[in-house]
């Protein structure tokens, strides 16, 4: 086994995914959250099939499951809710799974939490990575509150944002990819058994999910408004303004939302690094090394698919240095497509009049190429 300790740095699904592989092959496992607490935020989260799968690996799915709304189609409404079409989705996690579920972002790592807790991860929260120092099949880390430890290897999971990517010498930082999204959890209408997606609107579009037995989540993707705006706490007199236009359920919902419901409005960033993602016995996975935008749905997949092969790859028989190459190479081409096409989608909602634009299609290419093993 090329491991038997290692460092997870950031506990969110691509952190808390490693670190069961990991321990479920006998490595010790220390994982750190700079949170205090650790829980997930509110807002809906698509679980694409390849994620259930790897959800699955780790002991996970049926508990995140148990409250999650599975589907396997994706319907299409013209911004008045005209009906436009009903398109099957690609089972890419395989036929015995659904094609993706809508879940409560807390549901999915409430029930993380509960693995890696049980699992007999250390768990060590309110803190990070302060320094790092590489010698001969060692790293020696330095956390924030003055504790140490060493380590086989050092994994920086710590999102798009990453505090680690920095650390090791990436320079490489987000971009803006020109579109903002407004999220936001309701009460799941009667009506509502499936997502949809409204379309000719004056956004870029709106659309919805149900995400439990009794929650829905929905989302507004527009231009990017002032930045002073982002955060968790946007007004929803603003959602309502700027989504207005849109009929059907979604209309029905947003005006329904109470006057103090809390919105969640962002910029949509991207980042990819071109290049190895490692540095010596650190690396850095998941958004750390490559963020898309929410087109094709696959940000949680992507994250979960990182962890399940970096795990499967350090307990084989190859060191350290041959498993990082071996990783890089089985997950580079598949990131960058799913990157890439996410953003050509992105490119295509905010210019619709792109020629040879046809964002059905290429959804449906990406979706189908994922259905091959990560």
């Amino acid at each position: 086994m090329a491991v038997d300790k290692v460092l997870v740095v950031g506990g969110g699904i691509t952190g808390s995914v490693l670190s069961l592989a990991l321990t479920q092959r006998g490595v010790d496992v220390d994982l750190v959250e700079i949170s205090p607490q650790w829980f997930g935020v509110g807002h809906g989260i698509t679980l694409q099939g390849n994620a259930l799968k790897a959800l699955r690996s780790v002991g996970v799915l049926d508990k995140v499951l148990a409250r999650a709304v599975p589907f396997d189609g994706l319907r299409l409404r013209q911004a008045d809710g005209e009906l436009i079409t009903d398109l099957a989705v690609a089972h890419t996690g395989g036929p015995d799974l659904p094609a993706t579920a809508g879940a409560l972002r807390s549901d999915l790592q409430n029930a993380l939490c509960d693995a890696v807790y049980a699992q007999g991860v250390h768990v060590r929260l309110g803190l990070t990575v302060e320094r790092l120092e590489q010698s001969t099949g060692r790293v020696d880390v330095t956390f924030t509150d003055g504790s140490t430890g060493s380590y086989d290897l050092v994994v920086g999971a710590d999102g798009i944002k990453s505090h680690m990517r920095s650390l090791i010498g990436i320079t490489v930082e987000p971009r803006p990819v020109g579109m903002s999204i407004f999220r936001v959890v309701a009460d799941r209408p009667a009506e509502m058994d499936g997502p949809e997606v409204y379309y000719g609107g004056p956004r870029y579009k709106a659309g919805y999910s149900p995400i439990s037995p009794d929650k829905c989540y929905a989302y507004l993707l527009d231009e990017n408004l002032d930045a002073s705006l982002m955060g968790p706490s946007a007004p929803v007199s603003l959602l309502r303004e700027r989504g207005e236009g849109y009929g059907g359920t979604w209309g029905r919902l947003i005006a329904a939302l109470p006057d103090d419901t809390a919105v969640d409005y962002r910029w949509i960033e991207s980042v990819l690094i071109d290049e190895p993602w490692y540095r010596g016995r650190t690396i850095v996975i998941g958004d750390a090394a490559h963020a898309c935008p929410p087109l094709v749905a696959q940000g949680a997949a992507m994250c979960a698919e990182d962890a399940v092969v970096l795990a499967e790859l350090l307990v084989g028989d190859d060191p350290v240095e041959v498993a990082l190459k071996a990783f890089m190479a089985r997950r580079m081409p598949r990131v960058r497509m799913v990157l890439e096409n996410s953003l050509k989608l992105a490119e295509w909602e905010i210019n619709p009049e792109t020629p040879g634009a046809h964002p059905a299609r290429l959804m449906t290419e990406t979706l189908d190429a994922l259905q091959a093993p990560a």
